[in-house]
């Protein structure tokens, strides 16, 4: 019996022992992805699927501006990470990756997540384990509502920025005949949300529209289905790919209509891949392309630093990636040396920005509001490269 109690005695001694340790490490890691040493991050980015030309140049960005911190002494003194993964443009791919990044990584945030299609998939998982889900690429009106302490988005909606965009357009150069071609999921069904708003507010509807499966490459019937309707005017709710195939077609069979693409078509590629066939496409836009030709001291020491350290020159998107990554990089610094998932959506929701490098808006979230713009301008491909043609448009 003695023995039998001594060798109890030991096991409780040890079993507290393990709990005390065990307690321990769960305060000391509370907050998942972060130590005293390090911050880690984790982003869902299309690395090797259809829309890889813009998935790239963001994770690009996004680590040179890590790594920048980092040299500075990064943030109160922690180290910032980015656990990469690459879902594809794959919904399935995306929530396996998500998981990961959840349970085995336990990555702090999650930031830029690519396409809508990946966000809609993974977004509610990424809540409700408790992380915040920052400044997806998907400007979809569920990434910021219904209001959500970790939720937050700096990108103009589709809705919002499409409605006002295609008023401007009617309104500036007469058409009468307004048509969509739109990539059939959320992406494409936002995007038509705000076309049938913005042609509601001007007493006007859509004459067609006709859609595509995610990775299309042939768009002969859909092209020939609007040019029968007499469109004068065609929306794009298209990638880059897209957008050049649909162009590439319209132009082969001499339709010399004008076209209107989202800014998810908006970008260096889209007029490299399109060449003469795209020359006069419109689309809407956030953020001048980063030329170097033209570009101010600041501007083009920021493309040259991109250029050595990538082997390749920026292009939007890039510049997209290393606002978000400051962005995150501003609201850690604001939420002070104890860093806590609290702490950073508390400082993240009053964050005020002031403009950017890249000629970027003035960000403003708000504890009621976690969108920080909702405009976009208009841009067209003139001799080979986009020219911004207007303000922001409302």
């Amino acid at each position: 019996m003695r023995s039998f109690g001594l060798i109890s005695i030991r096991s409780m001694v040890a079993a507290v022992g393990m709990a005390t340790a065990m307690t321990l490490s769960v305060s000391a890691s509370a907050t998942p992805g972060v130590s005293d040493r390090e911050i880690l991050v984790g982003t869902i980015q299309d690395l090797s699927g259809p829309i890889a030309m813009l998935g790239t140049p963001v994770r690009d960005a996004m680590l040179m501006r890590f790594e920048e911190a980092n040299q500075a002494g990064g943030v109160h003194g922690r180290m910032l990470r980015l656990a990469v993964e690459d879902a594809a443009y794959d919904p399935k791919r995306a929530v396996l990756a998500a998981r990961k990044l959840v349970q085995r990584d336990q990555v702090f945030a999650f930031l830029a997540n690519m396409g809508t299609p990946v966000v809609m998939a993974t977004m509610q998982m990424i809540v409700d384990s408790g992380r915040p889900h920052l400044f997806p690429f998907s400007p979809h009106e569920l990434t910021y509502t219904p209001l959500h302490p970790l939720k937050f988005q700096m990108f103009a909606p589709y809705q919002d920025y499409m409605d006002a965009a295609v008023r401007h357009m009617v309104g500036a150069n007469g058409y009468r005949q307004t048509c969509l071609l739109y990539q059939d999921d959320d992406y494409g069904l936002e995007v038509m949300k705000g076309v049938e708003a913005g042609l509601a507010k001007i007493d006007m509807a859509l004459v067609e529209r006709t859609s595509y499966k995610r990775g299309a490459t042939d768009f002969s019937s859909q092209v020939a289905r609007l040019r029968a309707a007499g469109c004068d005017f065609v929306v794009l709710a298209t990638v880059v790919r897209e957008t050049v195939a649909v162009m590439a077609e319209a132009r082969k069979i001499g339709w010399e209509v004008d076209m209107l693409v989202t800014a998810s078509g908006y970008s260096a590629q889209t007029h490299e891949l399109g060449g003469d066939a795209v020359e006069g496409l419109y689309g809407v836009t956030v953020l001048p392309h980063p030329y170097a030709e033209g570009a101010d001291p600041a501007l083009a020491d920021w493309i040259d630093r991109y250029r050595a350290r990538f082997g390749v020159a920026p292009n939007v998107w890039s510049a997209m990636g290393y606002t978000i990554a400051d962005l995150f990089i501003q609201a850690a610094d604001a939420a002070g040396p104890e860093l806590t998932i609290e702490g950073f959506v508390s400082a993240m929701a009053s964050l005020h920005t002031e403009g950017d490098i890249f000629g970027g808006p003035a960000y403003r979230f708000s504890p009621d509001d976690h969108l920080g713009n909702r405009y976009g301008r208009i841009a067209q491909i003139r001799d080979g490269r986009w020219e911004v043609l207007t303000d922001y448009v409302d």
